[in-house]
């Protein structure tokens, strides 16, 4: 009881001057840790009442042993987590990818962060994820992203006009941001096509699929009314007689 009193007092005078995100990585961070004081506490209180707990650890050994096999997971997770509240590598708030996966985190715990995806979905990430695998962290170095639109035109297609389309696209569309300027990118001399790629800037990570797919749109649109055309791959078989 003491051991209690006095732990939820050092936490109240701790997050006294925190503002509420850190206090909320304080107490999950300090809840982790009062499981290792109340085993402590729980040990030296033994050994004051005279209780022998050399036999009791000897015994319980094994079963410690794969116990400890079982947890290995769920003890990565939990340092895991106390290392992303440290030193702040990811926000809520921030939108993530990791594993081919991309989401907005919503809450960190002590052992998983909760994200939401583009379609609603919530996924929720073991921490030590973190460790195994890359993370790439979409808004670290602010909201401003960078997207972009590959199209092929046939090799007969005026590749100015191409150009002065796929700017027009950009410059006009309301969901993008006009510095810095769009570009276009003459990527190749393709079996079939002639490449480009249109490189744009938006700040919503969560609408880039539907900013390309809105630009797909209006560049087959803008690509049938100036006859511009979008090839397909063709195969030319020769046959000998």
């Amino acid at each position: 009881l003491l051991t209690y009193l006095l732990l939820k007092l050092l936490k109240k005078i701790a997050t006294k001057k925190l503002d509420e995100e850190r206090k909320l990585k304080f107490k999950s961070v300090f809840s982790f840790l009062n499981y290792f004081v109340y085993i402590i506490v729980a040990l030296i209180t033994f050994q004051n009442f005279g209780i022998n707990l050399t036999g009791i650890f000897a015994a319980s050994a094994a079963l410690l042993v794969g116990v400890g096999l079982a947890l290995q997971t769920f003890f990565q997770d939990i340092i895991s987590g106390i290392l992303i509240l440290a030193d702040q590598t990811v926000h809520v708030g921030d939108i993530i990818e990791i594993d081919g996966k991309v989401g907005r985190v919503e809450n960190i715990k002590i052992r998983t962060t909760r994200a939401v995806t583009f379609d609603n979905k919530v996924l929720i990430i073991p921490n030590h994820k973190y460790l195994t695998s890359t993370l790439f962290n979409w808004t670290e170095n602010g909201t401003i992203l960078r997207g972009s639109v590959s199209v092929g035109v046939s090799y007969d297609s005026d590749v100015e006009k191409v150009k002065e389309i796929l700017l027009d696209i950009a410059n006009s569309h309301p969901h993008l941001i006009k510095n810095p300027p769009p570009k276009v990118i003459f990527k190749n001399f393709g079996d079939s096509a002639l490449d480009f790629k249109l490189i744009f800037t938006y700040n919503n990570g969560f609408r880039v699929n539907l900013i390309e797919s809105d630009i797909r749109f209006l560049v087959h649109k803008k690509f049938k009314e100036n006859n511009i055309e979008i090839p397909f791959p063709q195969a030319v078989v020769h046959l000998e007689k």
